[in-house]
Parts: C-alpha cells; structure tokens; sequence
C-alpha cells in the first residue's frame, strides 16, 4: 500500500456525493469518545496488511484508554480514486474523520487546501518526536514551517529481476547494470531467447497514476544528472530539460521494441497489483522498475503468500543515465498520518499517533509493510535489520535518494509527466512533442512560474 499512486480524477469527484460520503462512515459526529480513521484499503481483497496492524492498535488503544472507541473506515479504491475521495471527505465537518493517511505526495496539497491542523503543539509535548529522523520530519513540513503529519515509514527502490529468466536468458545472477543501455540491453536478450515473458515493467501512464511517475519516470530522470522537475534555487519548475526529453526516450524505447508488457496490460489502474500477485511469483517478468514495499504482498498471510521470493528474486540499483556518480539513484516518499483541521475529536487522534508509534509497534509495521525505518531506534535494531531479506539493501539506498518537490503543484505536475509518458508508450506523440506538452501544462498548472534549461 505504497505510493503506486496517483492524479486527482476529477470525474470521479463528481460523482461523489455528500451522502455517498456519509455512507462510507466519514464524519466523526458529535460522539467525543469515539476516534474515526480513513485509511487506504487494498483493492486486492487477499492484501489485508493495514487492516490488520491498525485491529492490532485499536485494541491497544481501548485497553489503554477506558471508554474510548476506535472507528475504522478504510476507503478501498485505487490510489488516485483514494486521494479524490479522501480530500472529499476533508472538506465538511459532516464527513471529515479524525485522522486520515495522506501520502507525503499530496499532503502539501491539502496543507494548503486548509484541510489538515498543524501539530507542532503535540508533538512539542510527545518525547517520541526526537527519534524521527530529520528527512522524515521535513516530509510534512509546510512552508509555514509547520508540521501537518507524523510519517509512518519511508520507501526506496530499485530494479527486481527474476534469477530463473536471467538463467534461461543467460545472464548473470549477480547482475548489476551500470547504466540505462545495460539495462535495455538485459530486456532485449530477454526477449530474444525467452519468449513468452515481459522482459521489463517500467510503470508508464495515467491509470496506474504515481506509480508512473515516481516509480517509473523519476527513477530515470534523477538520474541524468540535473534536476529534472524544479530548480530550488530559482524557485521555479523545470522546462525544457534534456534530462525530461531523455527519460522520455527511455519509455519510447521500451513499448516501440516491445521490451515491455503490452499497452493494454501497462494502462491498466490495476496492472501493479497483478506485476506483485501475479508476474512475478510466476515468472512471467524479468525486470521490474518498483519500490522496497513489495515483499508485504508476500508473506505470511498477506494473501500471495510466496516464501520462496528472497531466493527467486535478485536485486540490482538503479544505475544512472550513463554510469556517471554517485552511480545510482533511489527515490523516497511515503505516508504519514495526519489530523483533518475539521476533525471533531484532535486530542484524541494524536493519542491514537502515539499509539502507533512507539518503538514496539513502529517496527511491527515497518516489518509488516517492507518500510523503510524512519525512527532513529529502530534503524539501529538488529531484530528490524534481520526481519526480512532486501531491508538492508534497500536500507543503504536511502543515502543515494531524492525525494518530490514537496510544492502544492506537484500533483499537477505529476499528472503532466503521466500525461507525456502515455503519449511516447502509446506512439500517439514523439519525444519531442510529449515534452512541450509538458512544458506547455506545467508552466499553466504553476502561473508560469518556470525556468527553461
């Protein structure tokens, strides 16, 4: 349940109405025992990993605090449909929860929206705070200087290859690609000499949403070797890279050769819950561009329990463009729990946090979800390290990551790249055109705050 993630659907907005929203038990109603929290439920019914853990806290949290009630309504859509659904809910009283999961991509959207209490009283009162470390508190920080969420665990990623295809294929299972062309030139022998296999799954258009664009295309774009989408130190949004044109390239080369899963499969909302359940346990992918979480899909329980994986799967970095330093590249994102302003009952969703949060159980579910620690104690616990094969190597990627410009246009930003990448991995436009494309709707989506490189 990891960034897979993401453009607002707007039509999907309108159909929401406000008794539709009540139906999904929003508001947190006049009852002050009572907590109310939205989370994203799976849309795999077999993948129950936060129902699970948030049963587990609810009951720790009604022991821990007698009369009080914890109410769970988990939202069970598709990322984008979730966030549309979810900023629905935010914007009455009537139908705001009292804590919601908002990922770190969208959460300075809704800062700004005016959906969400800032919680700096609390957490200069909660010791807990001092073991988050400093990258993850800045995640939910606004530039009100303001934090609005406490985060529950970052991610990295990198590339999964099966070791079986690479046998067949004759490739090396200590494979490890030190740019961008060694990686194409893996697909194509797998293409050629083991047929019936999608040789490489690069997430690519607006159905699978940030997947695409994080996943997929920010992968590749951190890695030429510029910033890619903004410019900090102008303060303005990025046009006109060769970095973007490149990385663009890049997706064209994969669907124009066919070295990736056919277009219908790849525009398919639903496609990265089949690349978890389905391609890879049955070897049916041989490289796959995707993120640290994939291993909660299967353990035990989990509902595509595939034991085997650590001994299946290889793991390789992601190389950038041309070899050049620091050599590979990660990005990190992540969720964080954060307080609706409209919420009827605040004091008693941050002992709710706080819950969550302590030591024993922050490391329950960085376990549970294949997260990245973002609790100093708990990175340095052995049992956390040892909990699962990939967690070191996806650990030491941090030092290597880059995360989202963490800017109130970034979704729209996002949707643009999603937009340009559909057009190259359908062939309806070249690179070049895909590319003023996204210039032309960056530069409407910020007010023409743009610089072109």
């Amino acid at each position: 349940m990891r960034p897979t993630h993401r453009p607002l659907l707007l039509a999907a907005a309108t159909l929401l109405t406000a008794g539709a929203l009540s139906a999904c038990g929003g508001g947190s109603g006049d009852d002050p025992d009572t907590v109310k929290i939205s989370y994203k439920q799976s849309t795999d019914n077999e993948i129950r990993v936060m129902d699970t853990y948030l049963a587990d806290i609810k009951k720790q949290f009604e022991k821990a605090n007698p009369g009080k009630k914890v109410k769970l309504v988990p939202i069970k859509a598709p990322d984008a449909e979730y966030y549309t659904k979810l900023q629905q809910m935010l914007r009455s009283p009537k139908t705001a929860p009292d804590l919601v999961y908002e990922d770190t991509f969208l959460i300075n959207s809704d800062i700004t929206s005016g959906y969400l209490k800032p919680l700096d009283p609390y957490l200069a009162k909660w010791k807990d705070w001092d073991q988050f470390i400093d990258t993850a508190k800045t995640a939910a920080k606004a530039a009100d200087g303001k934090t609005y969420g406490v985060p529950d665990g970052t991610d990295t990623r990198g590339l999964w290859f099966s070791r079986s295809i690479f046998e067949k294929a004759g490739l090396p299972a200590d494979w490890q690609p030190k740019n961008w062309d060694e990686i194409l030139d893996a697909a194509r022998t797998i293409k050629k000499k083991v047929p019936g296999v999608t040789p490489l799954n690069v997430y690519t258009g607006k159905p699978v949403g940030e997947a695409a664009s994080m996943q997929g295309f920010e992968m590749l774009a951190y890695g030429t070797g510029e910033d890619p989408l903004y410019d900090p130190e102008a303060k303005k949004w990025v046009t006109g890279s060769k970095g973007f044109k490149d990385s663009l390239a890049f997706v064209e080369t994969v669907f124009k050769e066919k070295l990736g899963p056919d277009v219908s499969d790849a525009l398919d909302p639903n496609f990265p819950t089949r690349v978890r359940g389905e391609l890879l346990p049955e070897d049916k992918l041989g490289i796959n561009l995707d993120g640290s979480w994939l291993p909660q899909d299967w353990g035990e329980g989990a509902g595509h329990e595939w034991p085997e994986w650590s001994k299946k799967l290889g793991l390789a970095h992601m190389p950038t463009q041309a070899g050049q330093a620091p050599g590979k590249v990660s990005m990190s994102g992540g969720w964080t729990w954060a307080i609706p302003s409209k919420a009827d009952n605040p004091d008693l969703a941050f002992t709710f946090i706080e819950t969550m949060q302590t030591k024993a159980n922050a490391k329950k579910w960085y376990v549970a979800n294949s997260g990245i620690a973002v609790r100093e104690d708990v990175a340095a616990d052995p049992s956390y390290v040892k909990a699962q094969p990939g967690i070191e190597f996806f650990t030491d990627l941090v030092a290597s990551t880059h995360y989202r410009p963490a800017y109130p246009a970034y979704p729209k930003v996002s949707t643009a790249i999603q937009e340009a990448m559909e057009s190259v991995t359908t062939g309806d436009a070249s690179v070049a055109d895909a590319a003023r494309g996204y210039d032309e709707e960056v530069e409407s989506a910020t007010d023409g705050e743009v610089i072109e490189k």
